[in-house]
Parts: structure tokens; C-alpha cells; sequence
């Protein structure tokens, strides 16, 4: 359901999308126009002065007249309320017929979907326009007669987009919990189903009322729209054909106001859609008014200097804070480094900013999400704003990332050899059969056997180890100085994660580069990282030597990470569990974030932004509290 703060935030989205401003002030523009033509029309569209006939622009008619003498500026104003009136009720029509059909089909299924995909079908075999002229020839001319047929026309378009999101929106579990609920099968289309379908419904919906406008005209140019009382653009268009060579205002302001119309019904869609999706408004949320790393609220202690990075570090990131399109920080005042040679782990719960914070680092951030304020150094090179063939010859060539699924990082329709090959001519000027001994050798590099037949193979012939190798065989292409690994084991089963991390540490140290593991398995942290960070709802909680951590953690979180490790204990000991989850961007809490999942929280770490001390640690009672360490 929509909500005041639900439709608020998309206003808010809204307004920071210029494009999108510029054509709501465009169609608001022809909507007052339309409504109030009889007021600002200087003479009646249909009024003739045979004196006056074909004039150009002059005081008395600003923008001249046609060849019966009627005011053309008089006319465009006319035209723009048929324009709108048109677009508005054929795509209107098509709305409350194809969604509807289209949810009905989708949900059902069977043969309902079978026999409603058979009648859409035959009627897009049927070109637009010829049918919408049959259509006029059984019903008569007429605007009303035009734009019903034109309406069944883009019914027909509705409902197939309307069922093919549909069918794969069904299988949702928020589906199954409405079914569970016991909501009637037309609430759950049209208050569940429904609005999670709706962005392209609403590109749709934009790209039709265009299309529309162009239909109409199309029909009043060859006489079967409006009749002789109404004004059309494309009527006008129709007159002006036998006096462009001595009047070319005739055709050009008509032509210019459908095209105008057009592309602003198609940009305006585009804007909506971006603005008012479900998917994104939870995501772009605003945040509430909080003390948090924005700057220190009342009572803010000051802020301590993080921990120096040493001046030969290879990665130094000081200060990162990353934004939604909405303002919500992401990550918030993240500093790390990393020296070269060394492993360092990023670990956390789901959603605490770890993979944000990698993406910041390669400019891979998703459209809309922007570092807002830090610095990313990879030696002496300024990671911040880079972008171009500068960024380009970062990603791959200094750095290299491992993806957590390497179905989904591997193209299915290419051999690996075409895609390693590729990689390293991207970054190298060898021909191709020098990338191709190249790509075999990394490919013995990362244990692949029989490498140089296993380049012809597709993706899918591998098993999920092996493939994980190939992803980390073109991280290596080009012999990078720092490699992002982002859960390079999650989709692994336990065997095949030991080897691929054991793989890992023994590249770090035969090719001498730097290891970023971002990770929420303490146990891989302990077997192949020199240094750690603990991150929290985009914030590092602790920064320490992986030894230390363990042994003697604190913050609250590490402590409750450790604890909840599966260990060798009596058979009746419950696994420990963190209370609660980890808050969502635009929902930090106030103080220190954790507080709300902390055993030791007192009042003022309810209320006081928490900074991080000079020993790496964000935690006001860090000295007096004796936390447990791993078992």
C-alpha cells in the first residue's frame, strides 16, 4: 500500500531528476493549455477570414494564419487539448483491459493462459494501423470511434507485458504468504501481485500514450479521425501539404508539436519508473535525523585518529563514505589498508557495507549509489572520482576481483579461452596466440588440468571448484597488485572452499601480491588473514591483527561473531546467535549502531556518536570491558 512516506520518498526522487522536472513542467504546460484554450486562444479554431489567408507570423496573428485565413496559433492550442484527450483515453482503454487480462492469465495460468496468448496472438499478426482503420470503417469516424480502437490495439500489448511479469512474479514467496493469509485471489493480483509489476506497466504506459498521439494524427492526416469540428494536429498537417512551398510554418509547428509530445511522453515514463519503483523506494528510503557520521550531534565525543597507514601500504582507504540516491550512507567513515604482501579480511552479517566498500574501491558502485566523501589510494594513484581509461586500466590490470558465483561471472556463451584470452589483451599488446598460451598457463597456474584443451570449453562444463578457478585465473590475467576476493567460497561445498582457499594463500605468496577477503566466515578469516576488519551497518566496529581479534576481542560485535562459530563443546550446548539483524541503511540507529543488538549497551551509547579510537576499535567501553575470546 502506498503510504504518505512512501510517496513523499518518490516525490523526493522526483525532483532530483532534471530531465524527468523539465517534462512534468512540459505536460503540465499542455495540460492548462488544453483546459484553458477558450480563455488564451485569440480567435476560435474553426474561425475563417478569407482576408487573411495564408499570412505569416504578424501582431495580429502571432503565429499567421492557414489557407481559410484561421489563426494558426489559435489552432496548435485547440490541437494540444485532442492531443492529450486522444492519448489519454485510448492508453486508458488499453490499461483496464490488458493489465486486467493480462493479470488474470498470468495468475491462472492453464488454459486460461493458453487461450488468452492465442487471441493476442492473432491480434498482433494484425499490423496497428490497419487494424485500427478496419476498426474505424465498422464503428465510423469520429475522435471517440479512433482512440476505442486504438485502445484495443494497445490492450492487447498490456496484457502480454502485464502476463509475463506476472508468471514470474507468482512464484514469489510474498505470494504464498498472502495465499497463506487467506486473501482473496483478486486481492492478491491487485494489492500484491500488481504493484510489484507496475515499473514496466508504467515505461509501457508512457511509450503508448506517444504512440497514441502518433495514431490519431496519422488517422486525422488521411481524414478518419477528427471530424470537421474538432481540431487535430494531424489535420493540420493534412492542410498544409498543398502551401509548404510559400507558408512552411504550416507544417513545421504541428510537426514540431507531435514530436515534442512524443519524446516527452517517453523521457516522463523513464522518470517515473526510476522514481516510483517498489523494488527501489525501500532502497532510496530518507533517513531518519540522526547523529551518526554525517557529524557529531550533541554531546559527540571528539573523534580519535584511526590508526595511521604506513606510507608503502599498497591500498590505503581513509574516510570512505558511500550514498544512496536517497541520501542514506551506505558505508560511513570506513579507513583500512593494506600492506602489500598481506592478506586482510573484511568480515560482517549481510548488509553491514562489505561488498559496497569493495565496489567503491573498483568504481563499480551501482547507478545511483556515489562515493560521497574519503579517498581510495592504490599506491600513489587516487582511486576517488577516477574514471575513463584510467579506471579501465585499474580494474584488471592492478586489480582483480573474484566474484562470489562463478555461474554468474562467466559468460555461458563463450569458451573460457575466449574470455581469458580477452581479459589479457585488454591489458597487454600480445596477438591472439600469445593470449592463448597465456591464458593456458594461468590456467595450470590455478590447478585446471589439461589447461590447453579446457579452453575450448563453454562454462557449464565445468564443475562449481573448477570454475571458481577459471574466475580466479582471469583475476590473475594481468598479474595484479591487489586481489578483491568477495565470498569466493559461498557456493562451494566445504572441500572444494579448502582447496580454492588454499589456492588463494599460495598465489598471494608465489606472485607476491596483496589479498582483500571480504568474508562472513570467521573460520576462513582465522586460516588465511594477517589483519581484520569487523564492519557493522557500514561502519568498522574493529580493526586489529586476526591473533588478537580472536584472542582478546573489543567490541561487542566481534565477541558475538566469535561466539556464534560452531565449536567442539557438550552435545546439549545451543549454537549462540546475534538477537535481531543488522538495520537497513536508511534506519541507522541513533549513537553507536550496534546498541540495539548489545549486551553492554548503556544510555550513552544510545545517544553518542561513537568514534573510532586510535587502536582501531568503535567502542566507548572498550577499556572496561573484559570480552570473551574464540573457543
Amino acid at each position: 500500500m502506498s503510504t504518505p512516506r512512501a510517496r513523499a520518498g518518490t516525490f523526493r526522487r522526483l525532483l532530483r531528476q532534471p530531465i524527468t522536472v523539465i517534462c512534468l513542467a512540459v505536460l503540465g504546460l499542455q495540460v492548462v493549455v488544453a483546459l484553458a484554450a477558450p480563455l488564451i486562444a485569440p480567435y476560435g479554431p474553426s474561425e475563417p477570414n478569407v482576408a487573411d489567408k495564408l499570412q505569416g507570423p504578424g501582431a495580429n496573428h502571432l503565429l499567421g494564419t492557414d489557407d481559410l485565413g484561421r489563426d494558426t496559433l489559435s489552432r496548435l492550442i485547440y490541437g494540444t487539448r485532442t492531443a492529450l484527450l486522444a492519448s489519454g483515453e485510448s492508453v486508458a482503454i488499453g490499461l483496464v483491459l490488458g493489465v486486467g487480462l493480462g493479470l488474470l492469465v498470468g495468475y491462472r495460468g492453464g488454459w486460461w493462459d493458453r487461450i488468452g496468448m492465442r487471441v493476442a496472438d492473432v491480434m498482433q499478426s494484425i499490423p496497428a494501423l490497419l487494424l485500427a482503420l478496419a476498426l474505424v470503417a465498422v464503428l465510423g469516424n469520429g475522435l471517440g470511434n479512433a482512440m476505442l480502437a486504438v485502445g484495443l490495439i494497445f490492450a492487447v500489448s498490456f496484457m502480454r507485458i502485464t502476463r509475463a511479469v506476472v508468471l514470474a512474479e507468482r512464484e514469489k514467496l510474498y505470494v504464498d504468504a498472502a495465499r497463506v493469509l487467506g486473501l482473496r485471489p483478486v486481492s492478491v493480483m491487485f494489492r500484491q501481485v500488481l504493484p510489484n509489476v507496475s515499473p514496466p506497466l508504467i515505461v509501457q504506459a508512457s511509450i503508448a500514450l506517444g504512440t497514441a498521439l502518433l495514431i490519431e494524427a496519422t488517422l486525422s492526416f488521411l481524414g478518419v479521425g477528427v471530424d470537421a469540428s474538432q481540431v487535430s494536429w494531424g489535420a493540420m498537417l493534412d492542410a498544409s501539404r498543398q502551401h509548404v512551398a510559400e507558408h512552411p510554418l504550416l507544417a513545421i509547428l504541428p510537426g514540431a508539436a507531435i514530436t515534442l509530445s512524443v519524446l516527452v511522453f517517453n523521457l516522463l515514463g523513464d522518470g517515473l519508473r526510476d522514481a516510483g519503483s517498489p523494488r527501489s523506494a525501500g532502497a532510496t528510503r530518507p533517513r531518519k535525523a540522526t547523529a551518526t557520521a554525517d557529524g557529531p550531534g550533541p554531546g559527540a565525543l571528539p573523534a580519535a585518529p584511526a590508526p595511521e597507514a604506513p606510507s608503502d601500504a599498497l591500498l590505503r582507504v581513509d574516510g570512505l563514505t558511500v550514498t544512496d540516491p536517497g541520501g542514506a550512507q551506505l558505508v560511513s567513515d570506513v579507513t583500512f589498508h593494506i600492506n602489500r604482501g598481506e592478506t586482510f579480511g573484511l568480515v560482517g552479517e549481510s548488509g553491514c557495507g562489505k561488498s559496497i566498500t569493495a565496489a567503491a574501491i573498483l568504481g563499480l558502485l551501482p547507478k545511483g549509489v556515489t562515493v560521497a566523501a574519503g579517498s581510495m589510494r592504490l599506491g600513489d594513484t587516487e582511486l576517488t572520482g577516477l574514471g575513463g581509461e584510467k579506471l579501465r586500466r585499474i580494474r584488471g590490470g592492478r586489480v582483480g576481483m573474484v566474484f562470489q558465483d562463478p555461474g554468474s561471472a562467466l559468460s555461458p556463451v563463450h569458451t573460457v579461452g575466449r574470455q581469458l584470452t580477452d581479459a589479457i589483451r585488454a591489458h597487454s599488446d600480445l596477438n591472439r596466440a600469445q593470449a592463448t598460451e597465456r591464458a593456458a598457463e594461468l590456467l595450470r597456474l590455478v590447478g585446471v588440468p589439461a589447461p590447453r584443451q579446457r579452453l575450448k570449453d563453454y562454462p557449464h562444463q565445468f564443475s562449481g571448484g573448477m570454475a571458481q578457478r577459471v574466475v580466479i585465473a582471469g583475476a590473475l590475467a594481468c598479474d595484479p597488485e591487489l586481489l578483491i576476493a568477495d565470498e569466493p567460497t559461498t557456493a562451494l561445498d566445504v572441500t572444494i572452499q579448502a582447496q580454492v582457499l588454499d589456492l588463494l594463500a599460495s598465489l598471494r605468496e608465489s606472485l607476491s601480491m596483496s589479498l582483500l577477503l571480504i568474508t562472513h566466515d570467521l573460520g576462513v578469516v582465522a586460516d588465511s588473514c594477517d589483519r581484520i576488519a569487523v564492519m557493522y551497518a557500514g561502519q568498522i566496529a574493529e580493526q586489529r591483527t586476526v591473533h588478537d581479534a580472536f584472542a582478546r576481542p573489543r567490541h561487542p560485535y566481534t565477541e558475538a561473531l566469535l561466539a556464534a562459530v560452531p565449536h567442539h563443546g557438550p552435545g546439549d550446548e545451543p549454537l549462540a546467535t546475534i538477537p535481531g539483524r543488522v538495520p537497513p541503511a536508511w534506519d541507522w540507529p541513533q549513537g553507536c549502531r550496534f546498541h540495539p543488538r548489545c549486551p553492554y549497551a548503556t544510555d550513552g551509547c544510545r545517544t553518542t556518536p561513537v568514534p573510532i579510537d586510535a587502536d582501531g576499535v568503535r567502542c566507548l567501553r572498550a577499556v572496561e570491558l573484559d570480552l570473551a575470546g574464540a573457543r
